[in-house]
């Protein structure tokens, strides 16, 4: 074992960090896992502006991820369906059902215009091996939108959890517009299936939102869902309907699913049921509202970070910033070396320095006349001139020579000189000119992703006060069973599953329960009713212990533990005689126990004088000075 536990703890690690860096937790720079990378690459090497099929989508795939072509299928479809990056053809399943896509081999993919424009730049890719050594993937997709916080992302590794809810794309855009300029901004989640969300315990991304679906009434008798929360589906909504209905939580009397591409759920109510009385019991029984905690977890620097959501937007704005100026970098070369190489054409043909080739005999010779008749003119180039541009210059056919238009050069010339006097603008203001970026695709896309959840504020639905009084409980004095499943006649009441029940016995014991479906209460139960668990309840106790001498006192029952067994009368062998609750108090008459040459054979006593025990288990005020064998109230209004 001493030798195993050096290995197993390493192994274990690898494994940790292998499934933390490499399968669960997105990548900060591009919001990717790496499935998503190299499903997204794949569609890349593989755009031809055409669909492709997904099963072939997943071979090719196949060739950079070395989990097979399951988790490759299942993370596609998954990313198809949050329609920014791959348009879908065919059947690719249904977010609001629940229903699964079709067979790979019969739908068909490709990458959107939105990812073509903003996620793929080769140039300032870092590529590395793939897993076989065979091909070549990127560390990393040079994204310009900030992906994690538009899809939204959920993993689990060892030790270690995200989740990140997606946020609307425009309203990311118009935030890092903000960071450009300086100015303060706000971002809350927003899911593609809509509903109202309260975002008070956000917290930045690391509270949580309650989503509410979205609930209108059709008259008096009809409900219908036309919005469904975030991570349910209308098939797992459905199925707790059922099972609020079943509870009895909720009544209704019927549940039609006319849901297509809209969600449309129609509860028809049962009799003597209204619309305004059942949505709250909706909210507060089934997933008609649910609460996601949000837990910001990305690899930053090849480590997991937990971030908050302006931390990771403000690192992706520096990001863009940095991956324009870049672009703009290989801009300005590129239109440079265009520039250099008009410019070595114009002087070699205008000039006719290809005329000196003519006397050399040697290869050498040659290259050395197109440098020695290229040197003049040394100052006009754009920078030195290399071995390669005099291959290039040789390489000019003598056809193209003749037919030399030096106007359209120099027209050429002057519109590549503007256009790098404008790359050059750009890069002298790079904040504007990513403001500008960021303003071109919100003009471009913002009537494609409306925000769909609907921001406001709502109060906690308040479980006891909309719970249905739908549970009928009775007590067998024969069998002394209590509860729901049990027939029988004495202490009959309908109360909620939130209501507490004050059951005392005739031998002093008392328990606060929850609504039993059946349990058994020792000896006669003489009370039972819904307990007041905020203000308890305060009764006037009439006993006699187990010499008969009657005692009475007055409790105040308020402090518990439920189901749990107390005494109000401490004498085993004493007895109950009378529950009197507070406020209905009046006088009893005692009948002594016989005895020789007894005179006074019996007494009344006023409840009223008996004072407030300072605890429940007190002995009381004791009533007579005899032993009792007979108690009987007389009414209130007595005076003798």
């Amino acid at each position: 074992m001493a030798n195993l536990e050096p290995l197993m703890r390493r192994n274990f690690l690898e494994y940790a960090s292998y499934s933390i860096l490499d399968r669960a937790i997105p990548e900060l720079r591009d919001g990717c896992k790496p499935v998503q990378r190299r499903i997204l690459q794949t569609l890349f090497d593989m755009n031809d502006g055409h669909f492709h099929k997904v099963a072939n989508v997943i071979g090719e795939a196949m060739k950079l991820h070395p989990h097979g072509d399951a988790s490759i299928a299942d993370a596609l479809v998954v990313l198809a369906n949050k329609d920014y990056f791959i348009e879908r053809q065919g059947n690719f399943g249904n977010l609001l059902t629940g229903h699964p896509p079709a067979a790979a081999r019969y739908i068909e993919c490709r990458l959107t215009p939105l990812a073509l424009e903003t996620l793929f730049q080769p140039d300032l890719t870092e590529f590395q091996p793939s897993y076989d050594g065979r091909r070549r993937e990127p560390v990393f997709l040079p994204a310009k939108l900030p992906v994690a916080l538009m899809l939204g992302v959920d993993g689990i590794a060892v030790g270690m959890a995200t989740r990140i809810l997606p946020h609307n794309l425009i309203e990311l855009l118009r935030a890092q517009v903000r960071i450009l300029r300086g100015e303060s901004f706000e971002l809350v989640p927003d899911f593609p299936q809509g509903g109202q969300i309260d975002v008070s315990e956000y917290d930045l991304g690391r509270g949580r939102v309650r989503v509410r679906a979205r609930i209108e009434a059709r008259g008096d008798k009809k409900v219908v869902i036309t919005e469904i929360p975030y991570g349910t589906t209308t098939e797992s909504l459905i199925a707790s309907l059922e099972g609020a209905a079943q509870k009895g939580r909720v009544k209704i009397s019927g549940i039609d699913d006319f849901t297509t591409d809209r969600v449309e759920i129609e509860l028809a109510l049962a009799r003597g049921v209204y619309a305004d009385e059942v949505i709250p019991q909706l909210y507060a029984y089934t997933d008609c509202e649910v609460s996601l905690t949000s837990n910001v977890v990305v690899i930053r620097d090849g480590r997991p970070a937990e971030l908050t959501v302006p931390v990771i937007l403000e690192h992706l704005t520096a990001q863009l910033r940095e991956l324009i100026e870049r672009e703009l970098d290989l801009e300005l070369e590129r239109l440079r070396d265009r520039r250099h190489w008009l410019t070595l054409e114009q002087i070699f043909i205008e000039n006719r320095v290809y005329k000196r080739i003519e006397k050399a005999r040697t290869e050498e010779g040659v290259r050395k006349a197109v440098w020695k008749g290229m040197e003049p003119f040394a100052e006009d180039f754009e920078r030195e001139m290399t071995d390669e541009d005099v291959r290039r210059l040789l390489e000019i056919r003598i056809r193209r020579i003749s037919a030399y238009d030096i106007d359209r050069n120099r027209r050429d010339l002057e519109a590549l000189a503007e256009d790098i006097l404008g790359v050059q603008a750009k890069l002298a203001d790079l904040t504007g000119t990513a403001v500008a970026y960021l303003e071109d695709l919100i003009e471009r896309y913002a009537e494609r992703y409306p925000r769909r959840s609907q921001v406001t504020t709502f109060d906690e639905v308040d479980k006891k006060a909309v719970a249905r009084q739908n549970l009928k409980l009775s007590y067998d004095p024969q069998s002394s069973f209590f509860g729901s499943d049990v027939r029988g006649k004495d202490f009959g009441m309908t109360v909620s599953e939130y209501d507490r029940i004050l059951a005392i016995s005739s031998d002093g014991s008392y328990r606060i329960l929850a609504p039993p479906e059946k349990q058994f209460l020792p000896k006669k139960l003489l009370y039972c009713a819904p307990f007041d668990t905020e203000r308890g309840i305060v009764l006037t106790v009439v006993y006699r212990d187990g010499k008969k001498i009657a005692f009475g006192k007055k409790v105040h029952i308020h402090k518990f533990v439920t189901n749990r067994e107390y005494r109000l009368v401490k004498d085993p062998k004493g007895r109950i005689d009378a529950l009197i609750p507070d406020g209905q108090e009046g006088r009893l008459h005692l009948s002594f126990v016989p005895a020789k040459r007894q005179r006074v054979k019996e007494a009344q006593f006023d409840l009223r004088e008996i004072p407030l025990s300072g605890t429940v288990g007190a002995r009381g005020t004791r009533l007579a000075p005899k032993p009792v064998s007979r108690l009987k109230r007389l009414p209130r209004d007595t005076s003798s």
